[in-house]
């Protein structure tokens, strides 16, 4: 279960950062994700394999083996699928960490020093 989300996330950023600079380089986006470049290799291979990114040339480029990752009507039908289940699964993140500030507050003596020594 872990596993499947920590994908979904990883399809998540990639895909919200290819639409946004097809451009990009595996190595930039392996940075920018938090991956290794082999792994971005993988994760790139599978989107394409499953229809969601095409490759492209990058014209405007001198070394002509650098690629546009281009995102498919598909591939931006499930970007906004992935978007929705990230949202949602924050959101009940975000509940679920107001719930325990509050216990942790309602625990916590009236007259407790606070983090600034007052």
């Amino acid at each position: 279960m872990t596993r499947t989300k920590l994908q979904e996330d990883t399809h998540f950023r990639v895909l919200r950062l290819l639409q946004d600079n097809p451009e990009i380089s595996q190595r930039e986006l392996a940075q920018a994700v938090g991956v290794s470049v082999g792994r971005m290799n993988y994760v790139l291979n599978a989107l394409v394999d499953k229809g969601l990114v095409r490759l492209g040339n990058f014209t405007a480029a001198k070394d002509k083996r650098r690629y546009a990752y281009v995102l498919t009507p598909m591939g931006i039908a499930q970007r906004a699928a992935l978007t929705r289940a990230f949202l949602a699964r924050k959101m009940a993140e975000f509940d679920a960490l107001k719930e325990e500030i509050e216990a942790l507050r309602s625990e916590a003596p009236s007259n407790a020093i606070d983090y600034d020594g007052t």
